[in-house]
């Protein structure tokens, strides 16, 4: 009742005065030169006393609204007055408060008309702003802030809402509904443009020295609310600061100095001093982590994984917004391009911190591509087809020059390039048997009008560009930043824990000798190296939190890694054996490195626990299983052996998988082809061509006898094992066994000779009175020697023991090859040596305190070296191993095998396995007889029957065809095993080549039957005389 009487008291005001009250609160203004109630309130004398001379009423309308507000804008700027730019979002803010006001009037005409004076307010304000921010000098102004400084903080206010916990609160810029959008919603470019640049150079400004824990959010969240305006999107790809011009160009320039590059700087992971961001990420979370609670670091971990995830989804969002739009997808694979060869460089072992970006950049840049690729990344890999290998010649975007391919020499990747223009040329449509395959397993598909034409190497202008479709361009930018980024980072994780496990050592030893002679100087040392270790430790729990933690990124690169190798298998035909006659070209010519970092990648994953829970390893094992024994399809042997550093991470005792098992003995070409293309790499391996070839191969080889190890245990692999030593009895297996006695042969005696050397050192170290009279520095060095002999001793036993053991365990199922006319005496050799070594008269010098510290097993060895020789006794069906142990003039004494014997039943071997090693030693005692009888009746043997090799009587005789000497066929076999040279002038040689002497061999058996026939008439002549001594004996006695 009160609110009606109070009603009628007031006169009715009409739609004129309310709109002209409503403007005058919005625009701060007066006509009459009455006292305002707000010292903000502006008189505007002039306008009012135009207003007067054209017989108006003193009365604000929206036709007065434009007039009114550049009057306002154009008054006097005092010290008091707000700047032009806060005093229109003000007006702006007042604007939007009454339209809230007038909803609740029940005159629905008024409410309308007033609504569309308001809207014409908010409007005029937005149009102002624009012409102000891009004309700041248009109006009197006395900002502190720049108008595009106040425009941040509104998006910044705008975008705040969706940033948790980072949003800035700036008082005057609180959130303003729909300015922010009104201001870049509808406008030209031209006079937007301007604005937005500034907008994006501070941007770049705000996180350029942020960190991971610092506040990126909130400026990411801004670039992405402005590239989602057209108008945005267009203005940023048009800085020029999108894509930096200059001669100092670099990877590290463009960084730094590109709108995106410092976005994709913020990380947790180390970077050089010079481009330090706080937060320090390693100092705030890990420092002194030793003694941190585990749920502590933890929780670091998980912060940083979270924040790393955020800034790759934004970064990720920003970039598709860019690529949805066909004005401006262009420019953004342009300035990937850019940034992956500029940085090209980051692929060596050292890189240049000026020269390259860094590794929190290419790291995060892996993330967001692989986010990029994920919507082709199915289960199915459905558009693989897209994927065109002729990118890799033809595009002219990305740089792949100078990439080492797979099998191909850039001279052979030119001429079949050359050849394939020339054919494109003279219109041919014959295709190579390879071309053949491709064309039936893949369909490669290119966007544009040139997907004919896409032989051209380098099209010489941009009108002749190829076209490639985005999921090709996107595949190829992925493979080079993930080797530049995700896979160097491994490397770089990889080397921080040698350098800290070095650090350690060298800890280790200096506080050793600091307890015995302490000096400043080990002080010091000991203090820097602490330092070191600590400042190292940081950084590898800052790689662990953003990398090793972050499951989903490493499923992620995974399955992309999955897509490249079916895409490269189906280069060559798909996921069949055997592989074609010859390796096509677009195979052979595909970057080494697309493979490599897949193989790496699989090592490095199979060591995170969980890691390859749930992904698909079946086409990586097929893979793997297709090429590892191939070096006509990929060259490079220490990339073949890393497939096999792969396999023995996936091992079922060893993986920390459950899906690894069936992949070796539930997987059809595993069976098949497995055990086969392991033992052609364990003998391809002996010849890399690198200058550290016979270090490395023991490394390769290690990996290679654990797997065989395994899967001898495996009843089906172990049938394929020696069906394949039955097939390949003077093949791969017979090479395979000649370089494993080999290895066998050297480590053992490496290891022997050093444990002889470690004692020496070990009796100086021992004898303490002179040991402490020796200088410092000379025990130090002496120090280091005796834990470097260890190190060796130690490696050397382990990988001979795994040889021993397998030569062990394959004699017992398979025996033919080693009883081979060129192999016998190898392997009775080799078994002899070892006999003499283990209980011959220099055994006693062999003794260690803890042998077992070196993997020096001496009884276990013992009883494998005899199990051999039981094998292959057992397995001689021709009687040729006694003669063969007793023929070994270096190292066979029958006296070994009776002292063997002894040490077997002390030990308590089986007494079966003994008695049957007596009776080899009782029949190779025979054998020896036998042999001196066969020298005694041939007698001197004359030398052009001799095999200037051996200098023994040859049997089989046959010509070396290039020097044309004569040899033994046995001892020339042995040596080919090795060597496939002439050893008499290192020309080719292969088995096949030996031509048969059969003239010298038929003279050699009829020396043998003469001197034989001699032997026999003297031995005839002698009994016959002996008979005749016997007869007259006996006629005198009887007489």
């Amino acid at each position: 009742m009160a609110t009606a009487t109070s009603a009628t008291r007031k006169p009715q005001r009409s739609p004129e005065e309310i709109e002209d009250i409503i403007l005058r609160k919005i625009f701060l203004v007066s006509l009459t030169d009455s006292e305002p109630s707000d010292p903000r309130i502006v008189y505007l004398e002039l306008t009012a006393a135009e207003i007067l001379s054209e017989s108006k009423e003193l009365r604000l309308s929206r036709d007065l609204m434009e007039r009114i507000l550049i009057d306002r804008l154009s008054a006097s700027a005092t010290a008091a007055a707000e700047p032009p730019f806060q005093y229109l979002v003000g007006c702006y803010r007042r604007a939007y408060d009454e339209s809230k006001k007038i909803s609740s009037m029940k005159d629905p005409n008024l409410r309308s008309q007033l609504d569309s004076v308001i809207k014409q307010a908010k409007k005029l304000c937005v149009s102002y702003c624009r012409i102000h921010s891009g004309n700041p000098d248009l109006f009197p102004n006395n900002e502190v802030k720049s108008g595009t400084s106040l425009l941040l903080q509104l998006v910044f206010s705008e975008v705040s809402s969706s940033v948790d916990g980072f949003g800035v609160g700036v008082s005057s810029t609180q959130s303003l509904p729909g300015f922010v959008d009104e201001f870049f919603r509808d406008s030209d470019f031209d006079s937007l443009d301007p604005i937005l640049k500034g907008l994006y150079e501070d941007l770049r400004g705000t996180v350029i020295k942020v960190s991971a824990l610092g506040n990126f959010q909130q400026p990411l969240r801004a670039l992405l609310y402005l590239v989602n305006f057209p108008v945005g999107a267009k203005s940023l790809v048009n800085h020029l600061w999108w894509i930096p011009k200059g001669i100092y160009l670099n990877g590290r320039v463009i960084e730094m100095t590109s709108i995106l590059g410092p976005f994709f700087h913020v990380s947790a992971l180390p970077d050089d001093s010079i481009f330090k961001t706080q937060p320090d990420v390693g100092q705030q979370c890990f420092s002194e982590a030793s003694t941190r609670r585990p749920a502590d670091l933890l929780s670091s971990f998980t912060t940083i994984k979270t924040v790393m995830n955020s800034l790759y989804d934004g970064l990720s969002e920003v970039l598709l917004s860019l690529l949805k739009n066909t004005d401006t997808r262009e420019n953004v694979l342009d300035y990937l391009a850019e940034v992956i060869n500029l940085n090209s460089s980051r692929a060596q072992i050292q890189v240049d911190p000026l020269s390259c970006a860094s590794s929190g950049m290419f790291v995060n840049l892996s993330a967001v591509m692989l986010r990029l690729c994920d919507p082709f990344l199915d289960a199915n890999l459905t558009k693989r087809e897209k994927i065109d290998p002729k990118y890799v010649f033809h595009n002219n975007r990305l740089d792949l020059s100078g990439l080492t391919a797979l099998h191909a020499s850039s001279e052979e990747v030119a001429e079949w390039l050359k050849k394939k223009k020339l054919g494109k040329t003279d219109g041919s449509t014959q295709h190579t048997d390879g071309e053949n395959r491709l064309l039936q397993s893949q369909k490669a598909t290119s966007s544009g009008s040139s997907a004919s034409g896409s032989s051209n190497v380098k099209p010489a202008s941009s009108s002749d560009k190829t076209k490639y479709p985005f999921i090709c361009e996107c595949f190829f930018m992925t493979a080079r930043v993930l080797h530049l980024g995700l896979l160097k980072a491994f490397s770089d994780f990889k080397h921080l824990v040698q350098d800290i496990q070095r650090c350690e050592d060298t800890l280790s030893t200096l506080k050793a000798m600091q307890e015995q002679t302490p000096t400043p100087a080990l002080d010091r040392d000991i203090s820097r190296l602490e330092k070191e270790i600590e400042s190292y430790s940081q950084e590898k729990l800052c790689y662990e939190a953003q990398i090793l933690r972050d499951g989903t990124l490493i499923q992620s690169a995974l399955s992309f890694y999955r897509l490249m190798v079916v895409w490269l298998v189906g280069l060559v035909g798909g996921f069949k054996m055997p592989l074609p006659s010859s390796c096509p070209m677009e195979f052979a010519s595909m970057p080494e490195h697309f493979l490599e970092d897949a193989m790496e990648l699989l090592i490095f994953a199979s060591r995170i626990p969980k890691a390859l829970d749930g992904v698909l390893l079946d086409d990586f094992m097929n893979f793997i299983i297709m090429f590892m024994g191939s070096p006509d399809f990929i060259r490079n042997p220490y990339l073949r052996a890393k497939m096999v550093e792969v396999l023995n991470c996936w091992m079922p005792r060893r993986s920390g998988s459950s899906n690894t098992a069936t992949l070796f003995e539930g997987h059809q070409l595993s069976l098949e082809y497995l055990v086969r293309n392991l033992l052609k790499l364990y003998v391809d391996i002996e010849f890399t061509g690198s200058h550290t070839q016979f270090y490395d191969k023991f490394n390769i080889r290690h990996n290679i006898a654990e797997l065989l190890e395994y899967l001898w245990q495996v009843p089906s692999h172990r049938n394929a094992w020696r069906q394949i030593a039955k097939e390949e009895e003077k093949g791969v297996y017979l090479n395979f066994l000649n370089f494993l006695i080999n290895d066998s042969i050297y480590l053992l005696d490496e290891s022997l000779n050093k444990i002889l050397e470690l004692k020496e050192l070990e009796a100086e170290m021992s004898n303490t009175a002179e040991w402490e009279r020796r200088p410092a520095q000379e025990r130090q060095e002496r120090t280091r020697l005796f834990q470097s002999q260890e190190n060796i001793i130690r490696i050397d036993m382990k990988l001979a023991n795994e040889d021993v053991s397998m030569l062990a365990f394959t004699s017992e199922q398979i025996t033919a090859p080693f009883l081979l006319p060129e192999m016998v005496e190898r392997v009775a050799s080799m078994l002899n040596y070892f006999l003499l070594q283990l209980v011959g008269p220099q055994r006693k010098s062999l003794s260690l305190k803890d042998p077992e510290k070196y993997e020096f097993r001496p009884k276990q060895l013992l009883k494998q070296i005899v199990y051999i020789y039981v094998h292959l006794a057992k397995g001689d069906t021709e009687n040729i191993f006694p003669a063969a142990i007793s023929k070994d003039g270096r190292s066979y004494n029958e006296q070994l095998f009776s002292a063997a014997a002894d040490v077997l039943r002390r030990i308590g071997e089986d007494g079966r396995v003994i008695q049957e090693f007596i009776e080899l030693g009782a029949k190779a005692k025979v054998a020896a007889s036998e042999a001196m009888d066969t020298e005694a009746v041939l007698g001197e043997i004359p030398d052009e029957f001799l095999d200037p090799i051996q200098y023994t009587l040859m049997k089989d005789p046959v010509i070396l065809p290039s020097s044309r000497i004569t040899v033994d066929r046995p001892v020339i076999q042995r040596h080919l095993l090795s060597d496939n040279s002439d050893p008499f002038n290192r020309s080719h040689l292969t088995a096949d080549m030996l031509i048969p002497n059969t003239e010298l061999k038929a003279r050699i058996e009829g020396f043998i039957k003469s001197q034989e026939r001699k032997k026999q008439g003297e031995s005839l002549s002698m009994e016959c005389a002996k008979a005749t001594i016997q007869t007259t004996d006996s006629e005198m006695l009887i007489d």
